[in-house]
């Protein structure tokens, strides 16, 4: 069985964001084991300036980097990595297996994104889009982007 964890920075604060990811958390126990490991948002004041992001983001990421588990792949969720469509993402998952890697860590960083020692230390960059979500949106995206692999890697119904 696949091993997934999820690394994120913050928690889900809107109910409906919650239940969303409690349902995909819930349908992926037939394909896979999830884990959700959630980061503490650095403090910023209400602008920050550039140095300000820069040190949260560098904080931030050393909790997730600490988080990784041994021998997972990494696959930071940012806006500059590579778009996917369903059927390569489930593609990236079998290539997984097949090269014998039982785990794989995805990243989804705050809403400043990722620091770069994090990104570096990714395996693969993945873009939900070129458009910008909340990274609790993109939280609920990515739980029902894995069902769905899983689910065309079993060659199931689901996806159209």
């Amino acid at each position: 069985m696949l091993n997934i964890t999820i690394i994120c920075v913050g928690r889900l604060k809107d109910a409906f964001f919650e239940d969303a990811a409690k349902e995909y958390g819930k349908r992926l126990t037939a394909y896979a084991k999830v884990n959700t490991v959630e980061i503490k948002a650095a403090d910023l004041p209400q602008e920050p300036s550039a140095a300000a992001i820069n040190a949260a983001l560098e904080k931030e990421g050393a909790e997730i980097l600490k988080k990784i588990p041994s021998g997972a792949r990494v696959i930071a969720l940012c806006v500059e990595g590579k778009l996917y469509s369903s059927e390569e993402l489930a593609g990236e998952f079998s290539a997984c297996a097949n090269g014998g890697c039982s785990h794989l860590a995805f990243l989804i960083g705050g809403s400043y994104g990722l620091s770069e020692a994090v990104k570096r230390a990714a395996h693969l960059r993945l873009s939900m889009s070129r458009m910008t979500f909340p990274h609790r949106l993109a939280r609920v995206m990515l739980l029902e982007q894995i069902y769905r692999a899983c689910k065309i890697n079993a060659g199931e119904k689901y996806h159209k």
